[in-house]
């Protein structure tokens, strides 16, 4: 299901998070999302069905806080809701928990996608209105490792 991203994966998953826009991001964050591949691409996925990229999924681990994050998952409409996302989003946990140098798990998302994060366990430790762009408020999350 996972699949480490490569760089002919950008293209593909550009336009589906352009498909996801603007229900769930706001335009400007297609050029963070490029941005966010070049300088993690090594720690990004690709979600697949049946080789088919549907979506992806990142982790990062800060050094400064100790955290392990999950960052930038989405999927193509059409997968959406049948627990695909889940699935990517409990490995990056399995691999983020098993790393000794991360104390908690972290999250930032919106207010479209926040009740996905409590529903892995993730609870709201602070919000800010349209942080991410007017109407995309941020919601930071966190839980236990």
């Amino acid at each position: 299901m996972l699949q480490p991203y490569i760089n002919t994966d950008q293209e593909k998953l550009v336009e589906i998070l352009n498909l996801n826009i603007p229900k769930y991001f706001a335009p400007e964050e297609v050029i963070d999302f490029i941005h966010y591949l070049e300088i993690k691409g090594d720690t990004y996925f690709t979600i697949k069905n049946e080789n088919e990229i549907i979506g992806g999924v990142g982790y990062a681990v800060r050094n400064d806080d100790k955290s392990g994050r999950i960052n930038w998952i989405f999927l193509h409409p059409e997968f959406s809701k049948i627990g695909k996302g889940r699935k990517a989003a409990e490995e990056c946990l399995t691999i983020l928990k098993s790393n000794p140098t991360v104390e908690f798990l972290k999250v930032r998302t919106s207010q479209f996608v926040y009740e996905f994060f409590e529903k892995l366990g993730f609870k709201i430790t602070h919000t800010k209105k349209d942080y991410w762009a007017k109407g995309f408020d941020l919601y930071e999350m966190e839980m236990a490792k």
